[in-house]
């Protein structure tokens, strides 16, 4: 049985993997997250590099909002039960350097994607203006003021 820490490796090593999709970060998380299940065979690599293709394909398909994101949770959820399971049969030798280069992954994932822009407009005065956004606003229009 893992530990918390090596289970929210897993989820974050899951989560690096799909968010890495569709990024310039695809290429080196893909190679990198098949070298660190085919622990040096060339034939588990392959098998691993496939599956993380159709994994990439799952998630490219999906066609809207809702539909892509429970394709990416479900995905995530997939890559942290794989690596969890990987991190658990490993001996603990084997463990401490595939934990380092899966670390080492989940950085990199998130050095290559963009940061979400987050606005706040609390208590913001608007003058002829007009905002557009999604999510949680209150936007008072002072015009006639």
């Amino acid at each position: 049985m893992l530990v918390e820490g090596l289970i929210a490796l897993a989820g974050a090593g899951g989560g690096a993997i799909v968010q890495a999709a569709g990024t310039d970060a695809w290429n080196g998380i893909r190679g990198g997250v098949a070298r660190l299940f085919g622990r040096g065979e060339s034939g588990r690599e392959q098998a691993e590099l496939e599956r993380l293709d159709r994994t990439r394909a799952v998630l490219e398909a999906a066609q809207d909002g809702n539909e892509t994101e429970r394709v990416q949770i479900a995905q995530a959820a997939v890559w942290q039960t794989r690596l969890e399971t990987l991190l658990e049969e490993l001996p603990e030798t084997e463990r401490q350097q595939v934990v380092a280069e899966l670390k080492a992954l989940v950085a990199q994932a998130s050095a290559q994607t963009p940061e979400a822009v987050h606005n706040d407009f609390q208590n913001a005065t608007f003058t002829h203006s007009q905002v557009q956004g999604s999510g949680t606003m209150t936007v008072t229009n002072n015009f006639n003021k």
